[in-house]
């Protein structure tokens, strides 16, 4: 993957930076491994040891993303749950000072 000038930096970062993106979403992590899959072969005879590390990198990549998404779900669902009972506290202590006017 040369161009005119001699020059795959530009190409490959681009693709690279696209692949980065798509692996975000937990959704896209298949077309992003792809990605990446197409741009090691691509350069399979510059430097197998450098595509070997490259693709330890994307594994690991890959696998934070998916731990950093996991508990940012398990965050949201804490805060869920901290808003339901804070509402149903506060319900509780309404009750209880009604309960208390009342006698």
């Amino acid at each position: 993957m040369t161009s005119a000038d001699g020059s795959t930096t530009p190409d490959l970062a681009t693709r690279l930076q696209s692949a980065i993106a798509l692996a975000q979403a937990v959704e896209t992590h298949g077309e992003a491994s792809q990605l990446i899959h197409d741009l090691v072969a691509d350069l399979q005879d510059q430097s197998p040891e450098a595509i070997a590390l490259f693709q330890q990198l994307w594994t690991a990549y890959i696998s934070s993303q998916r731990s950093s998404q996991f508990w940012q779900k398990i965050s949201e669902a804490e805060k869920q749950l901290s808003d339901r009972l804070s509402a149903s506290h506060v319900q509780l202590k309404q009750n209880y000072l009604r309960l208390m006017q009342e006698q």
